[in-house]
C-alpha cells in the first residue's frame, strides 16, 4: 500500500518542483552586441577638444539629459555616447560657441542594478561591463540556503520604458538597471 502512494506521489512531486517560482515566465532575450543606450544615474565625462570649461564629469537626469555649462541641456537618455557627442557639438554650432567642435563622451560610471530575494545581503549595487545573473548575486553575497540557483528573475525596462520581467539563466549577461530576484524553494 505505502509503495502504491509512492508511485503516485513521486510523479506528481516531480511536477510541481518543475513548476516552481518563476517558472512560467519568458526567457530572457540573449544579449546583442548593440552599443551601450545612456539611461537615468549613468555618468559620463564630457572632453570638449581647447576648452576645458566645458570637459567634466555629468550625470544623466531623471528627465534623461545632462546639463551642460553654456550648452544647456542635450538629451542623453536612450542614446549612444557617440549620438551624444553630435547632439553636443550640433548645439555649439547652434549657439556659436564653436566653428568646429570636437567632443567626446565617455561612460564612466553605470547606473546600479538590483538583487532581490533569497540572496545573503540583497540590495543595490555598481553595474560592471560583462555581469552575469551569477556574478550580480555574488556581489550581493551569494544565494542563500533557501535560494534556487538554477535560474533567476531579471526585470528590465524596455525600449517603451516599461519593465518587463523574464527567467534568466545563471549565464545570462544583465545589464544597468535590472532587478535581478533570487526565487525561495519551496521545499
Amino acid at each position: 500500500m505505502i509503495a502504491r502512494r509512492l508511485i503516485w506521489t513521486l510523479p506528481l512531486l516531480a511536477v510541481a518542483a518543475c513548476g516552481g517560482p518563476g517558472a512560467g515566465l519568458p526567457p530572457l532575450p540573449d544579449a546583442t552586441q548593440a552599443a551601450y543606450r545612456l539611461g537615468p544615474e549613468d555618468q559620463v565625462r564630457v572632453t570638449v577638444f581647447n576648452d576645458p570649461r566645458l570637459t567634466g564629469d555629468f550625470r544623466v537626469s531623471d528627465a534623461g539629459t545632462i546639463a551642460l555649462p553654456l550648452v544647456g541641456t542635450v538629451a542623453a537618455s536612450g542614446h549612444t555616447t557617440q549620438e551624444v557627442e553630435r547632439g553636443i557639438e550640433r548645439e555649439m554650432k547652434q549657439k556659436n560657441l564653436f566653428r568646429d567642435p570636437s567632443v567626446a563622451v565617455q561612460v564612466t560610471s553605470y547606473r546600479p542594478i538590483f538583487v532581490l530575494g533569497m540572496a545573503e545581503k540583497p540590495g543595490q549595487f555598481p553595474y560592471q561591463p560583462g555581469m552575469t545573473a551569477l556574478t550580480a548575486v555574488a556581489v550581493a553575497g551569494g544565494f542563500n540556503y533557501r535560494a534556487i540557483r538554477d535560474y533567476v528573475s531579471v526585470t528590465r525596462i524596455g525600449p517603451d520604458g516599461r519593465p518587463a520581467e523574464y527567467r534568466a539563466t545563471r549565464e545570462a549577461l544583465v545589464q544597468p538597471g535590472d532587478v535581478v530576484t533570487v526565487f525561495e524553494r519551496r521545499f
